[in-house]
């Protein structure tokens, strides 16, 4: 017989075990199973294994609320980040609801029965591929917005004729030795931030290689405040603080960066000076055409990126790729760039809701003709909902709220014994994209993913006090439409 589950949950990354978590707090009756298609948890911080790989927020925020960060440094590497998930994991015996090499190829929702039939794909230790079926009431996609088989891969001329080693980070070599090696990084996002100044105190040489600058801010890799807080308060009271604080300023910065765009820009490139001591430098490669927060800021925790270039180790070049070369890459103005191995930060390629796809009574859904309710459930699609995080702020932020969320629908389903619901706006909608920043990986593909619409609850706000002040209060028989069973017509 088909095993059939309250709740699936897809993903065993942060969000995934986050969403575990407040299921079985606040749902208490539900069975539930976390699907997870690879080998072990922890999403990205396990995937990702290149040098220096680390969070881009602060751990206080990115971190749950309910399980305190303990660890020194509030800007985490990939290893401290990804233990962290797994003692929550197991803390709470979310593990043992975790099934490992199961990946969902399938999943159809049937009017008549109301409840999702989930198609799986599960791989053993040998590599054995076996497919089978599991049923549940609802479906939750914890499984991001990115391709973890594949990432952006421009390319390049010449490349074949490259004798050195071309890497990508998201496919790191486990044995990649780069010691005494002359290093080429083409990007400028948060990953080639990354890799330089990691990379640089073994390298012989590290350069970014950039076609238009990126803002990159210098910050703390430690909270003093958060330090005094956690010797003299309570753990959870300190982490409520710190995390409280930290959501005021990021929220304040964002704010302050898309209200006054010039004085934003002026106080980062001023900062970067201090550093660099050198405005010419700053002008030509830290001082983007866009305005701050157009696209996501980078951080170089305690400024580790200007001061590898300060020390020599490392270099950043503007310029376009003309072509590969045997000895390196040969740059649109005619300079070669010497290297032995060159690293493809070229970005992500994103999937929409890790690559699930679903269908009602055997036809996909076209998403982009659907709108995104409350920032996770789709119009035209029961019982299915999606975990997106901020794109200004923690994940981890949003995450939690649209976990509460569903749990919240949940219950509400079971006061009204309803066995299924689905959101329905009430008029016509205006139509925006889902994601709204300019970065490059984003635009390329955001025209595969669901709506947003002008006006609450349709549209993705990138305001956490506002969400958090509202989404739980929402009244959710005002946008939530009871389904009921379908008899498919005689024929």
């Amino acid at each position: 017989m088909t095993e059939h589950l309250d709740v699936v949950i897809v993903g065993a990354g942060l969000s995934g075990i986050g969403a575990a978590y407040r299921l079985q707090t606040e749902c208490p009756g539900k069975s539930y199973a976390v699907l997870e298609a690879r080998g072990a948890l922890g999403g990205t911080w396990d995937l990702f294994r290149y040098p220096g790989i680390r969070s881009d927020s602060d751990m206080f925020t990115l971190g749950y609320p309910f399980k305190p960060w303990r660890d020194a440094k509030s800007i985490a590497d990939g290893p401290a980040i990804l233990r962290y998930i797994t003692e929550t994991a197991h803390e709470y015996g979310i593990d043992r609801h975790i099934r490992f090499g199961t990946k969902v190829i399938g999943a159809d929702w049937s009017s008549a029965e109301l409840r999702w039939t989930l198609t799986l794909e599960r791989a053993d230790a040998d590599g054995h591929v076996t497919q089978a079926t599991v049923t549940c009431g609802f479906l939750y996609s914890c499984a991001g917005y990115y391709n973890y088989d594949r990432g952006h891969a421009p390319e390049f001329a010449g490349r074949e004729d490259f004798t050195g080693q071309v890497v990508h980070p998201q496919f790191w070599p486990e044995r990649l030795d780069y010691t005494g090696k002359r290093v080429v990084v083409i990007g400028s996002g948060a990953t080639a931030v990354t890799l330089v100044p990691a990379m640089a105190a073994d390298a012989e040489s590290v350069t970014m290689l950039q076609r238009t600058p990126t803002w990159i801010s210098a910050v703390p890799g430690r909270d003093k405040i958060a330090d005094k807080l956690r010797a003299t308060l309570p753990a959870d009271l300190a982490h409520r603080l710190i995390r409280t604080k930290n959501i005021l300023f990021s929220m304040g910065f964002y704010q302050y960066c898309r209200r006054r765009p010039e004085a934003a820009r002026t106080l980062l490139t001023g900062l970067t000076t201090r550093i660099l001591g050198d405005e010419k430098l700053v002008a030509e490669h830290f001082t983007p055409e866009y305005d701050p927060w157009d696209q996501r800021l980078c951080a170089a925790p305690n400024a580790d990126f200007f001061k590898a270039m300060k020390k020599g180790r490392a270099e950043v070049v503007t310029d376009r790729i003309e072509r590969f070369v045997p000895e390196g890459i040969r740059l649109a103005s005619g300079r070669v760039l010497p290297a032995d191995i060159v690293i493809t930060a070229t970005g992500l390629e994103l999937l929409a809701f890790g690559g699930i796809a679903p269908a009602v009574d055997g036809v996909e859904v076209a998403l982009p003709e659907q709108y995104v309710w409350q920032g996770t459930m789709l119009t035209g699609v029961p019982n299915f909902a999606v975990c997106i995080g901020y794109t200004n702020a923690s994940w981890t932020l949003r995450a939690d709220l649209t976990s509460r969320l569903i749990c919240k629908v949940l219950n509400f389903m079971d006061r009204r014994g309803y066995a299924a619901v689905v959101p329905e706006p009430a008029g016509e909608l205006g139509e925006q994209p889902l994601l709204d920043l300019a970065s490059g990986y984003i635009q390329r593909s955001i025209g595969d993913f669901p709506r947003q619409g002008d006006r609450h609850p349709w549209k993705v706000r990138q305001n956490y006090l506002l969400d958090s002040a509202t989404t739980l209060r929402t009244d959710l028989s005002k946008t939530l439409r009871p389904v009921r069973p379908q008899v498919p017509a005689r024929v």
